[in-house]
């Protein structure tokens, strides 16, 4: 079924949020109007994300958490981009990393050490080392990543606070590629592996367990999925307490979903999924989310322009400068981002799939949209990609990775420069030059 398109003469989204408003048509990003950044910089694609919606989804979380003793951590993994999580540590989130890159970020942007989670399922040994020297929450993925840590407490000789994280065997009924809680998955402990963990950390002088983790997945928006695995963690959470481990965190994880669609009504916020996991929170336990997608989904867009448009068959197709590279949720997800112009256009509707200059049949923005016929060079935005957007960027096809801007009430920040060829080629340079010395 076709959706009613976004930029139609006279028409405003759908859906608007404090970030992205149609003000006579043109769509504005808080005070700055799109079409007229698109004049000033110097090259698209380009994303470009918004302070106002960033602090409202930050707050969105603080609001749901006001009745339960609770901690958002910010998970990096979905925006790494340095402004935005000085912005985040400014407003009080911890982090949650997965690599030992994102560690350093972490403490680059000023967060505290005490207030950093690692977790992933593959932690190498110099990466562990810095995790314990810094002093942040270790998250126990499995077996071997408990006898690594406990390794590298003791040569380092530092005691380390952690976390199990579990496989509750929840499916969140999401995509298979971001269903993370299964039995069968590849990251963390399912529950028959508990006891022989416990007993191994009873002997491990410097490792300190102080709570439990889990992760179901990504683009979660049924709420009894939550419940359901409250439930189970909860349970978990006081048999380990009996065992005279003084627990003090229990972490959900992430995987609220967004409004994709941008379709109306009402649709999950953090405030739906406290309600459905309070009931069952451990009164002495403090709870942790991770939100990524849900704190930065919707700050963010990727403006492109249009190449041209050209039919092959019954088919019609929007190439335009953004890319796969720039944005490969759809063709690795299938996943779905409503796609509009930034300015009234009159041209006549019709059905096109919005795809991109890379050499791949995978590389598509959007199938099947109903859209006006644009003129070349018309702006294109395409919604809700402040997270797994520039995160996931490539060089692939020798593309260059853009730049990215904040927009701050009326001000325009560049809070990373887009890359130009010379930075791809100074690798190369560098190897070179490597080489040869090497060789004499």
């Amino acid at each position: 079924m076709s959706r009613k398109w976004l930029c139609k003469p006279g028409d405003v989204a759908r859906i608007n949020t404090m970030g992205f408003q149609f003000r006579d048509g043109y769509l504005h990003c808080e005070g700055v109007k799109i079409a007229e950044l698109l004049e000033r910089v110097s090259s698209t694609p380009f994303y470009l994300y918004s302070a106002a919606q960033l602090q409202e989804n930050y707050t969105a979380y603080q609001r749901a958490l006001t009745r339960i003793e609770g901690v958002i951590s910010y998970a990096i993994k979905s925006n790494g981009n340095l402004t935005v999580l000085k912005l985040l540590q400014e407003m009080g989130s911890w982090a949650t990393l997965v690599s030992g890159g994102e560690l350093k970020l972490a403490l680059a942007a000023g967060f505290s050490p005490e207030k950093l989670i690692f977790n992933g399922n593959g932690k190498t040994l110099p990466e562990l080392e810095l995790a314990v020297k810094t002093g942040v929450f270790i998250n126990i993925d499995s077996k071997f990543d408990l006898a690594h840590i406990h390794q590298t407490t003791e040569r380092i000789g530092k005691t380390v606070p952690v976390l199990l994280r579990v496989n509750p065997d929840v499916d969140p009924g999401v995509h298979p590629y971001i269903a993370t809680g299964l039995r069968e998955s590849k990251f963390g402990l399912n529950v028959d592996q508990i006891p022989e963990i416990l007993t191994q950390i009873k002997k491990m002088p410097r490792i300190k367990l102080v709570g439990i983790h889990c992760h179901l997945g990504s683009t979660i928006t049924q709420m009894d999925v939550f419940n359901q695995t409250m439930v189970i963690m909860a349970r978990i959470f006081e048999d380990i307490q009996i065992q005279e481990f003084p627990l003090r965190y229990l972490n959900l994880g992430g995987g609220l979903g967004i409004n994709y669609h941008r379709t109306d009504g009402h649709f999950p916020t953090p405030q739906d999924l406290t309600a459905a996991i309070q009931t069952n929170l451990p009164t002495e336990a403090t709870l942790i989310l991770e939100p990524g997608r849900s704190l930065v989904g919707n700050a963010g867009i990727l403006v492109c322009r249009v190449i041209g448009v050209k039919s092959n068959g019954d088919k019609n197709f929007i190439v335009t400068d953004g890319s796969m590279a720039e944005l490969i949720r759809p063709s690795l997800y299938q996943a779905h981002h409503e796609i509009g112009f930034i300015e009234p256009l009159a041209g006549e509707i019709k059905t096109f799939d919005v795809v991109g200059p890379i050499c791949e049949s995978s590389d598509f923005l959007g199938k099947d949209r109903r859209l006006p016929l644009p003129p070349e060079g018309t702006g294109v935005v395409v919604y809700d990609s402040g997270a797994y957007g520039f995160a996931m960027a490539s060089n692939y096809n020798a593309r260059l990775r853009p730049a990215e801007y904040l927009v701050d009430g009326e001000e325009v920040r560049l809070i990373r420069q887009g890359e130009t060829f010379d930075d791809l080629m100074q690798q190369y340079r560098k190897t070179t030059k490597d080489t040869k010395e090497h060789e004499r």
